[in-house]
């Protein structure tokens, strides 16, 4: 029916119909999938969840005497520097230094303050050597007086993910946050049917070089994300029953809004990063809006048990995305409560923001200059040659 030409030329002209993907799911349920089709040019989906595979590059710029950095910490978190003389990379699961008070905050945070355009202590040591004499270096330094600072995102846009709960008797902290003992309460982390990845379930749309909306800049998918597992096992709409499609992004950090990209901390787990995504689905054709009409109550998750200390933990069974949301689920007949690591809220004002960039003409759409591959298997470690020990 389109192409992303097409819609960009109607875009530019400020012609282009956008409809958030909670918009379209109300309009097919009203008109039907055919009708959607033909008034519809772009749908924008978005997600504001903890996307701890995060970080950001940075470039100091030399020093003089200059320095050659091989250990260094931003705000008592350390920062690698294995790569050019004062290339930085902090990552948002980062803690602070050993000896040092641990507190709330790593890596995310000290993200967060950059962006905000707060400044931040800069704490470097070096190897001297005839290029770079200079063997310690410390100063505050913030978005303005660095060169290059952009996010660099191994994992982020999980297509799926896992209901956490706890059959022990003790309380577990987890990247899900605190689990209650007895099932005690039921964690999850994706938004379901409004999440990007969920209404392009084969990535037939989005590939890479898809430009996205990130941290309130603009951003762009690089490749496919680490734990990439596109094999998982699907329902017969395609999308899967369980962790299964993740991908890399990169944007400019000077253009980021510190509401879109947050710290946080999970308790006796450690730091991560909350991180706005929002995702443009052009409407090429008919079979975009019916994968994108999938509702909460066809999509399913699966009910991880954490108090077994194994990769491969039991479960209790799949749920539905409609069944999390309504608050309960049961689990072998009793009553558990549910709650959302991903806000819902600020994921629909994630769609709602990049709608309005569409239909104000200051962001287009990109053809992807390659897939994402979809036959990834995942690949787990064994220890050889020891004795696996569980206490």
């Amino acid at each position: 029916m389109r192409t992303i030409a097409e819609i960009n030329d109607k875009i530019n002209n400020r012609k282009a119909v956008v409809l958030t993907v909670e918009e379209l799911k109300a309009r097919v349920a009203e008109v039907g999938v055919a009708q959607v089709a033909r008034e519809v040019d772009v749908i924008t989906a978005g997600t504001f969840e903890p996307m701890e595979s995060s970080g950001a590059m940075i470039n100091l710029g030399h020093t003089d005497p200059p320095i050659n950095i091989r250990t260094c910490w931003l705000n008592g978190v350390p920062a690698y520097s294995g790569f050019g003389a004062v290339d930085l990379y902090i990552g948002a699961g980062q803690m602070v230094k050993e000896g040092d008070e641990p507190g709330e905050r790593g890596g995310g945070h000290v993200i967060e303050d950059l962006i905000a355009g707060k400044t931040v202590h800069l704490q470097a040591v070096g190897i001297a050597s005839d290029c770079y004499p200079r063997s310690s270096f410390e100063t505050s330094v913030s978005r303005d007086t660095i060169n290059q600072f952009y996010l660099f995102n191994p994992r982020n846009l999980y297509q799926n993910f896992i209901v956490g709960v706890n059959g022990g008797d003790r309380l577990l902290c987890t990247y899900l946050g605190p689990l209650q003992p007895f099932l005690g309460n039921a964690v999850y982390s994706n938004p379901g049917a409004i999440a990007p990845l969920f209404n392009d379930p084969e990535l037939k749309l989005v590939g890479i070089g898809t430009r996205i909306f990130l941290g309130g800049g603009v951003g762009y998918i690089t490749w496919e994300g680490t734990q990439h597992f596109p094999l998982q096992r699907r329902l017969p709409n395609q999308t899967p029953i369980g962790p299964a499609a993740t991908l890399a992004a990169i944007g400019d950090a000077k253009q980021m809004n510190p509401y879109w990209v947050r710290g946080c901390y999970f308790k006796n787990y450690g730091p991560s990063l909350m991180l706005g995504i929002g995702v443009p689905l052009p409407v090429l054709n008919e079979e975009v809006v019916l994968q994108a009409s999938v509702r909460d109550e066809d999509i399913v998750a699966p009910v991880v048990d954490f108090a077994i200390p194994r990769r491969v933990r039991p479960t209790f069974g799949l749920v539905t995305y409609a069944q999390l949301k309504s608050g309960r689920i049961q689990i072998e007949g009793k009553t558990v409560r549910t709650a959302p690591l991903a806000s819902i809220a600020r994921s629909r004002e994630v769609a709602e923001e990049l709608k309005g960039w569409i239909e104000a003409g200051t962001f287009t759409l990109t053809e992807p200059v390659a897939s994402v591959p979809m036959d990834r298997s995942f690949v787990p470690q064994d220890i050889w040659g020891s004795q696996i020990r569980l206490d």
